[in-house]
């Protein structure tokens, strides 16, 4: 059995239940796309909005990491309100290769259901999702009382934090600039939304202008005409995140989120920074622009709920899905070593290695360069062992100029320990009936990307993310003790009294939680 980095999940029991007054009415559960956590810092003075009420008023951990690879979005949302590993969670990338079907599918595609509203692409569900969320189990717990949404501009960031039993997650359909769900959560798209989409929310940023220049851009002006192109150029945008904040409004309005008999759960993930994050960089104008006006939005959205429930009845945890890595050219230009790895070169060496070796064949399934899935059928026709196969396309793999480590399937399965940090994310990312027989990690600040820049990387400069938390039972401070992602889901867990997700190998973070008590945490209003 493969040994998982975190061994045990520590919890942390109150003496005596707490009255319904003392749970969270609501619990607002945030995370931005692509939200390194020297954001923080960076722009720290910019900051006069709901990051800032964060900052000031919640519990802040300076060394949050993911402790998983690859670092993608899929991996982050799922482990928010799970707590789970892929290795446990099943949720290995945005895409894999399955061995069933002969192709790629992705964290949330379901050929069981069909989406609702918009043209009509494929359907979404959390059905690849081998663990419960925080939402499952808070669902569980009040006996469906509770009320659980996902809202986000892309599918897995909806689905995926919001679990099984969700009363709906809410996506856009990047060609229609639609709000739409499956049939997996209900039989057509609830009428509240649909009069959400009549309205057209995103034509309103019909031609509108993004100024750059106090950041030392230039004005972009997006297209003035109501098609495709308009639409997908949103994603890019900060008007993306505001069409999810305009939606989360309507929930809260619409749901009563936050006023009824059990606490309830609104998990939000805003999209578009990460769009601009992989088009411009971290150290661009449109990433301090988003980030300023990512502030504003969370003080915006703060207020409207303050005004619905009064901020001093919910709870806030505030975190990221993942990092990103500087522009190549960027670290180039400070001396720094990085670039990019040419298209394909991993797997023509590791083909040629293995053809030379046991003869012609197609010896690699899948796609990708990173995450390698032989042909086992053709190791068997050979009379071959797969170990060996997997070592020699290993040892191919790592004489790739700047590749830093290869994986095999054999190694991953046989470990009882890692070495390092690098080590244990890639066996904590690792899923024996989904994963590939070899996984490459690169140097540092090395990418597939052959444009803009990226994430997936085990480094740091992908793992530190933030953790905030706010709200009642919450004490205020600054926290610069190593925790992981995992930890939010238990915590949740604890301050909510629901069993832990099923897959949850985080700890309770005691350190920032008072008794029960009548203080609480002085909300937005009047302010």
């Amino acid at each position: 059995m493969i040994a998982r980095f975190f061994a045990l999940c520590l919890g942390f029991a109150l003496a005596v239940p707490l009255a319904a007054a003392d749970k969270p009415k609501l619990v607002l559960a945030i995370m931005v796309d692509q939200f390194r956590y020297d954001y923080l810092l960076r722009f720290r003075s910019e900051y006069q909005g709901g990051l800032r009420r964060l900052l000031e008023r919640g519990a802040v951990f300076t060394e949050a990491h993911f402790e998983h690879f690859p670092t993608v979005t899929a991996i982050g949302h799922s482990t928010f309100l799970s707590g789970a590993t892929p290795s446990v969670s099943g949720i290995i990338g945005n895409d894999w290769f399955d061995r069933e079907t002969g192709r790629s599918v992705t964290s949330v595609e379901d050929p069981q259901v069909r989406q609702l509203g918009g043209a009509g692409n494929r359907g979404a569900s959390p059905r690849r999702l081998l663990v419960s969320t925080l939402g499952d189990e808070l669902k569980i717990m009040t006996g469906g009382r509770s009320r659980v949404v996902g809202i986000s501009l892309k599918d897995r960031s909806a689905i995926l934090p919001a679990g099984h039993m969700a009363d709906g997650a809410f996506w856009v359909e990047a060609e229609t600039g639609q709000f739409v769900s499956s049939t997996f959560y209900f039989a057509d798209l609830p009428a509240w939304v649909k009069e959400f989409n009549a309205a057209r929310p995103a034509d309103r940023y019909l031609g509108a202008r993004w100024d750059l220049t106090p950041y030392g851009g230039q004005v972009r002006i997006f297209p003035a005409a109501a098609d495709k192109t308009f639409y997908r150029s949103l994603t890019a945008s900060p008007w993306g995140n505001e069409l999810v904040e305009a939606l989360a409004e309507r929930a809260i309005e619409t749901l009563n989120l936050g006023r009824g008999p059990a606490t309830d759960l609104l998990a939000l993930s805003f999209s578009s920074n990460d769009y601009v994050g992989h088009e411009h960089g971290p150290d661009s104008p449109e990433v301090h622009s988003i980030s300023v006006l990512t502030d504003r939005l969370l003080d915006k959205l703060f207020r409207f709920v303050d005004a619905r429930v009064g901020m001093d009845q919910v709870l806030v945890v505030f975190s990221a899905d993942h990092g990103v890595a500087p522009l190549p050219e960027v670290t180039a230009a400070r001396r720094i070593p990085g670039g990019r790895m040419p298209p394909k070169v991993i797997q023509e060496t590791v083909t040629a290695r293995l053809t030379e070796k046991f003869g012609a064949g197609r010896w690699i399934l899948s796609p990708s360069d990173h995450s390698l899935y032989l042909n086992r059928a053709l190791i068997r026709e050979q009379g071959l062992s797969e170990p060996e196969v997997q070592r020699v396309a290993a040892e191919a793999a790592v004489g790739v100029p700047h590749v830093a480590r290869v994986y095999t399937r054999a190694r991953l399965a046989s470990s009882t320990q890692m070495v390092d940090d690098v080590g244990r994310r890639v066996l904590n990312g690792y899923h024996d009936g989904r994963g590939p027989d070899i996984i490459i990690v690169l140097d540092p600040y090395w990418m597939y990307s052959s444009s803009g820049t990226t994430h997936g990387s085990p480094y740091g400069y992908d793992t530190h993310v933030p953790i905030i938390f706010a709200g009642p039972r919450i004490k205020p401070g600054t926290h610069r003790q190593r925790v992981a992602v995992n930890d939010i889901a238990p915590t949740l867990a604890s301050l909510l009294e629901t069993e832990t997700p099923s897959g949850s190998c985080g700890r309770v973070l005691h350190e920032m939680i008072a008794e029960p008590g009548p203080a609480r945490l002085t909300g937005a209003r009047g302010k």
